[in-house]
């Protein structure tokens, strides 16, 4: 079934005579569009995209399904062409994704809107977008390859002396050159203590001997975007890295040899959370197992300690325990897997063992 059946299908459940998306990545998971400034209204009676000159050619290209509607922006709100296809088509309703459009924008709309009620949605396309086709899988695929490639040539350069910021460039630059339209998120490249920062931002500050450097990045392809985390340690590692790092690691590991279709996001978490609790560290974790990937690099099922998100085959997660120590700093190991009926396939191939870059 296409996409925008079975939308349509959960309209038709839910009551709504049409559905108006904003959202840039809903967007393209309904239509196929790769673009930005354009809107859609779907219904039983039609299927429409809204533009302007700047993506009307990119839209007709790309957006077979739909009717092209070019919308001069000087002469014609959003609103009044909303308006017209209602009015054309006798829809009386109208549902908004309530958790993306922007109270402005909302008004605006009902401002021009002569007669139709408005109906708030949350997650009805997300929902569509829970589960993976093989299609978006083997684009993941691909942006997590981008990734392993451009992470081995990252370890070739980096040094001592260094920049944290210097790092983090190499990295985004050997992506774009593998093929990447840009990394999936802000880069996180840091060291030594600012390591226990889950989202520490890189700086100019140097890699210095000793130090724990915890890379979590990640590539786009297609829109598609993978997610990765490797911990190293530059020079050499005292006992206390050691340890810390091997309870980590085995929690990751149990995580990846534990996940399966049937879990829930909080029993998906306690896989690593019993690993990390059994070695003291359990109190300095994140507290969260990880999360759905896909189009977004944040997106449903979660997976932590009071999650009920049903894990299902299909489902693309990060599995990525990590151990923060204020002042002192941290570990954490992040594979992108694919759930399967009795496991999962891990997607990042980056060897996990400790690794000390000389």
């Amino acid at each position: 079934m296409k996409r925008t059946e079975r939308l349509l299908k959960k309209m038709e459940e839910l009551g709504l005579e049409s559905l108006f998306l904003n959202n840039v990545q809903n967007i393209r998971y309904i239509s196929g569009y790769t673009g930005t400034d354009s809107y859609i209204l779907i219904s039983p009676k039609g299927k429409w995209f809204i533009t302007d000159y700047r993506y009307t050619e990119q839209a007709k290209n790309e957006c077979v399904e739909f009717e092209v509607i070019e919308r001069n922006r000087q002469t014609t709100t959003l609103g009044q062409c909303v308006n017209q296809i209602l009015k054309d088509n006798n829809i009386k309703n109208i549902g908004f994704e309530r958790d993306h459009i922007n109270y402005g924008m909302l008004e605006d709309i009902k401002n021009d809107v002569e007669a139709a009620d408005f109906i708030p949605t949350s997650g009805i396309t997300e929902e569509l977008r829970y589960t993976k086709d093989e299609e978006e899988i083997q684009l993941i695929k691909k942006a997590c390859e981008i990734a392993d490639k451009a992470f081995a040539e990252l370890l070739k350069v980096i040094k001592v002396g260094m920049t944290e910021a210097e790092a983090a460039l190499e990295l985004e630059y050997n992506m774009r050159k593998l093929g990447a339209e840009g990394p999936a998120f802000d880069t996180i490249l840091i060291s030594g203590a600012k390591t226990s920062m889950p989202h520490g931002i890189p700086s100019d500050k140097k890699i210095e001997h000793g130090d724990f450097v915890t890379v979590d990045f990640g590539a786009i392809y297609k829109g598609y975007r993978s997610d990765m985390t490797r911990t190293f340690i530059m020079g050499e590692a005292n006992d206390e890295q050691i340890r810390l790092y091997n309870s980590v690691l085995e929690a990751q590991v149990a995580s990846v040899e534990g996940i399966k279709a049937g879990l829930t996001g909080k029993e998906a978490d306690d896989l690593a959370g019993k690993v990390l609790e059994r070695d003291g560290y359990y109190e300095h974790s994140g507290k969260s197992l990880g999360h759905g990937i896909g189009l977004d690099v944040h997106e449903k099922p979660f997976m932590n300690p009071i999650c009920q998100d049903v894990l299902k085959e299909g489902c693309v997660v990060t599995c990525e325990p990590g151990v923060y120590i204020p002042g002192w700093g941290g570990v954490r190991i992040e594979d992108t897997v694919v759930i399967t009926a009795d496991g999962c396939e891990i997607l990042t191939h980056t060897p996990k063992e400790l690794l000390i870059v000389k």
